[in-house]
């Protein structure tokens, strides 16, 4: 009898360490996308720019909202701006600039003082357009535990696994059009998806960059992390597909 208890009693001590190691495997943070580029900074550079424009993202993913879109985008062009290979031209504030301009024309503005003149808009030779397709700030997992209801999924270790098993998933599809010739260059979808919040994505090739308008939300959350791996990844997408001959200024 003794040895008997001595074999169920060591059974069980097996099988809570297995559970352990199994809890510490899936709480490890994970963050991937949908390439193999990963999430790196791009490297350096001081070459020529390309002149580009970034329309109005498209939102279509069911949890996103249009001033989502706007953050996204706002995100997307400061990061064209700091990678140094684009000479972004902003369309949004082009009311405010013409007005400007007409002011200057109209001679009631003050004379000698150096202000806009007409016929120097710049045009961008590309139009960058994106669609955020999937926003999903806990795309699986959550406090309910594994399964939402009782046995191993519920009480303190259905917590534990809930929360560790909460992802963030977003996707975006991006085009390059033309602007001469309206055509699509080029096409494609980059995807963001993080458990945890911890790495050099969060404070390295973004820096200090804060999240754009609509997402202040999402700040020291997977989502955060989701979102920037996927500016990042637009970047580089865009900065190796544009053909070497727009990167002319």
């Amino acid at each position: 009898m003794k040895r008997l208890l001595l074999i169920i009693g060591s059974g069980l001590m097996i099988m809570s360490l297995v559970g352990c190691a199994s809890l510490q495997q899936l709480m490890q943070p994970t963050a991937q996308v949908d390439n193999a580029a990963g999430a790196a900074p791009l490297p350096p550079y001081s070459g020529p720019k390309a002149r580009i424009a970034v329309a109005d993202f498209d939102v279509k993913a069911a949890k996103a909202t249009g001033e989502i879109g706007s953050g996204l985008r706002e995100m997307l062009v400061t990061a064209l701006i700091n990678s140094s290979r684009f000479s972004v031209v902003e369309r949004q504030a082009l009311a405010a600039v013409m007005q400007e301009q007409e002011l200057s024309a109209s001679g009631a503005a003050q004379t000698g003082s150096g202000g806009p003149q007409r016929g120097k808009i710049k045009t961008a030779d590309l139009i960058i357009t994106a669609a955020v397709t999937e926003f999903e700030p806990q795309a699986s997992g959550g406090r309910a535990g594994v399964g939402g209801g009782g046995g191993v999924g519920s009480g303190i270790l259905g917590g534990l696994l809930g929360a560790a098993l909460n992802k963030a998933h977003m996707a975006l599809d991006i085009r390059i059009v033309d602007t001469s010739t309206s055509e699509v260059l080029a096409a494609t979808r980059v995807q963001g998806q993080a458990s945890d919040i911890a790495g050099g994505i969060m404070a390295g090739f973004f820096g200090s960059w804060g999240l754009g308008v609509g997402l202040s939300a999402y700040a020291n959350t997977p989502m955060e992390k989701a979102i920037r791996v996927c500016i990042i990844e637009a970047i580089r997408y865009i900065s190796q597909t544009i053909p070497a001959n727009f990167y002319k200024y």
